[in-house]
């Protein structure tokens, strides 16, 4: 497990939503699905994320509890362990409402 700062690893965070939020701006559902470097650039970015998720101190993770840190390291688990089976349209989504919500939680963490 690493010993990196939780601080280093919100940046990690807040880059791959950053780099997701580029790479979906001008796409729509349909677009995405058909653009297979886009996804796999998302699917990867949100692999990264989840990867500092799990490397988050566990007490972090308690005191921000508003945050569905289990909710994000599954999906990880999810890409890492099963990358062909994933819902293409189910991460459409997550795209759309959980990575803003996300966006603006990891913002306002110091």
């Amino acid at each position: 497990m690493s010993k990196r700062k939780p601080s280093l690893l919100l940046d990690d965070i807040r880059t791959s939503i950053s780099k997701i939020e580029r790479y979906i701006a001008s796409l729509d559902e349909a677009s995405f699905l058909a653009d297979e470097k886009t996804i796999d650039a998302v699917v990867r970015n949100l692999e990264i994320i989840g990867e500092a998720v799990k490397q988050l101190p566990a007490e972090f993770k308690v005191q921000h509890s508003a945050i569905p840190w289990p909710q994000i390291a599954g999906l990880r688990n999810r890409i890492v362990h099963d990358y062909a089976g994933i819902d293409l349209k189910l991460v459409w989504n997550i795209l759309q409402t959980a990575i803003p919500k996300l966006a603006v939680q990891i913002a306002e963490l110091k």
